[in-house]
């Protein structure tokens, strides 16, 4: 998958979080998962685009493990939500698996540039192109 396609993958998924945030309930709960989940999964879009106009190996795989945590922690959210019965889980279980997907995705590209040796890293080849 390349980094175009990534990047268009990632906002696509924030902008899907946001949209099944805004179902959630209006109480106490629903307002702190809302807030969470749009804070995490707008941050996966956000620092994988940073991470790809990264400076060096070592900012690429820092910012690369901030998007992983987030797309993680928005997987941890949807599954809250799954349990708490806060929507129905048919309106959460595609995105969730399109989240765990994503992660998985970023977290072998953190692997993959871990691996490399710096003399085969060119200035922005940290990202899939």
């Amino acid at each position: 998958m390349s980094e175009k396609d990534l990047k268009k993958r990632s906002k696509e998924f924030a902008h899907r979080c946001v949209k099944l945030s805004m179902a959630l309930p209006q109480n106490d709960v629903g307002n702190h998962i809302r807030k969470q989940l749009i804070k995490c999964s707008t941050s996966v879009a956000s620092n994988y685009r940073a991470a790809c106009v990264a400076q060096s190996k070592a900012d690429f795989v820092s910012k690369l493990s901030i998007v992983v945590e987030e797309a993680d922690e928005s997987c941890f959210w949807m599954e809250f939500i799954i349990e708490e019965k806060l929507l129905n889980g048919r309106e959460v279980v595609g995105l969730l698996e399109e989240g765990k997907e994503l992660t998985s995705i970023f977290v072998t590209s953190r692997k993959t540039i871990k691996n490399r040796s710096l003399e085969f890293v060119t200035e922005n080849e940290f990202c899939v192109k």
